[in-house]
């Protein structure tokens, strides 16, 4: 019989999804590169609240083939679900040519990875092209998050819808926005996120936390958006670019313990 946990009197909100797998919700892990015994560690203390781990960029590449597998078997023991993210699948498109993208997803599978993000941070793709490698990773045999955004400029929000239906009718599973489209100088852009609150749908989307890769966002601003976002959307937001230092404090925000106070609904 499982011991009570501390605490047990003191509630949670209840508008937060406490079992995994969850449909809404998630929480997701950015691993830049997390040392095995680490991430055993975090996973130790924190994988009830860890649904996905995004093997950043193209960071798969630097691994040796032993290490990476024993990185997917660790979150299968855990149920987190790994995926590679999309820059990496954009470099192989850069470089290679649509040729290669083939044997870029049977390398996948053959690794025991079974989602990819498909994206154009740093590569446009045209609507088409973005339907077509969607379908075609879908076809080889791998679930897809699409994300829409640029890391590079500042689109209008309601760019970023139709680029996400674009992703969730060619068959992606979810769809994850683009942090820096959605801060300005550190700050929260919060007409776009009314626009993407009005425009999709809240379980099919993941909104990305930002980092300081972006210019001008401090550990407040991130902190400050989380809070916002938690306001605006609920606890059960879906949730991106978690810091492995920062899963617990965030899960704390969701559940009204954290900086933020209470959540009301």
């Amino acid at each position: 019989m499982l011991a009570e946990p501390p605490f047990a009197f003191v509630p949670f909100d209840a508008r937060r999804s406490t079992a995994k797998p969850r449909r809404t919700g998630l929480s997701m892990v950015i691993d830049d590169g997390l040392p095995l015994a680490y991430m055993r560690g975090v996973f130790e203390l924190a994988a009830p609240y860890i649904d996905l781990l995004k093997i950043k960029t193209g960071t798969a590449r630097l691994y040796s083939r032993d290490q990476l597998m024993r990185k997917l078997e660790m979150c299968a023991e855990f149920d987190v679900r790994p995926f590679l993210g999309g820059q990496f699948h954009e470099y192989v498109f850069a470089m290679l040519g649509e040729a290669a993208l083939p044997k870029f997803y049977a390398e996948a599978r053959a690794l025991g990875i079974r989602t990819i993000e498909i994206s154009d941070n740093t590569v446009p793709l045209t609507p088409e092209q973005r339907r077509g490698q969607i379908s075609a990773a879908i076809a080889s045999g791998l679930a897809v998050f699409g994300e829409v955004g640029s890391k590079e400029t500042l689109s209008n929000p309601a760019l970023l819808v139709e680029q996400a239906e674009v992703c969730l009718k060619a068959g992606a599973e979810l769809v994850l926005v683009e942090a820096a489209e959605l801060v300005e100088n550190g700050r929260v852009r919060r007409d776009s996120l009314e626009v993407l609150k009005r425009g999709l749908p809240p379980d099919r989307i993941m909104i990305e936390l930002p980092g300081p890769w972006i210019a001008g966002v401090r550990s407040c601003d991130i902190e400050e958006m989380k809070k916002i976002l938690f306001a605006e959307f609920g606890p059960d937001v879906n949730l991106a670019n978690i810091a492995a230092t920062t899963i617990f404090d965030t899960e704390a925000q969701r559940v009204g313990l954290g900086t933020g106070g209470p959540l009301h609904a």
